[in-house]
């Protein structure tokens, strides 16, 4: 009983002594290093798919047709991206690094979009009830959208013993929201092999 005693005192002072020991230790890299941990979607792709589908997307001949025929750069609002893979995907980010690819290019003009408009209209409705009515922003004078750009991240999972491949493809596609035509559709597709 003694012994058994004295084997459950050491083993319990043991415990945080090797949990201390399993401290991790934590590296800054640069924001543009490509580091794929885990074969999952990441920050990586989320930027290089954005840049690549809205560099192609500002590339095909809606652009061009709108400007000549309305005579000014088309304004666009970035809906929903749904992620249907297999595994969370945080649209969110996926959707900002969208924005700023389409702003930077300055070739279109972009609109928010979803909670942060409605936070938007909200504050305009504050400043016109309590800011003077020389500064608060009037009603009715937002920059209606000419297209819209949606899509879609989809994945598919083939495994076998300790390798597996991770297939993501990203389809948009960018929608006239008075004719409801589709202008262009582009797609990216990435492989990943984890072994």
């Amino acid at each position: 009983m003694k012994n058994q005693k004295f084997i459950l005192a050491i083993a319990v002072l043991a415990v945080p002594f090797f949990a201390c020991k399993s401290t991790k230790q934590v590296t800054r890299v640069e924001e543009s290093s490509v580091i794929d941990l885990s074969g999952r979607w990441n920050d990586t792709d989320s930027r290089l798919v954005a840049e690549e589908m809205v560099s192609d997307m500002l590339a095909r001949p809606w652009l061009e047709e709108f400007e000549k025929g309305m005579g000014r750069r088309p304004v666009v609002i970035v809906g929903l991206v749904k992620n249907k893979s297999h595994e969370h995907i945080a649209t969110d980010t996926y959707i900002k690094d969208i924005e700023k690819a389409i702003l930077n290019s300055g070739k279109v003009r972009l609109v928010q979009a979803g909670e942060a408009r409605e936070e938007l209209r909200k504050e305009r409705a504050d400043q016109n009830e309590f800011a003077s009515a020389a500064t608060a922003a009037k009603w009715g004078k937002e920059l209606g959208a000419d297209f819209m750009l949606q899509g879609l991240v989809n994945s598919i999972v083939d495994s076998n013993s300790k390798q597996k491949l991770v297939y993501y493809q990203t389809d948009l596609e960018l929608v006239n929201l008075e004719s409801n035509e589709k202008v262009w559709i582009g797609d990216k597709k990435i492989k990943k092999v984890v072994e």
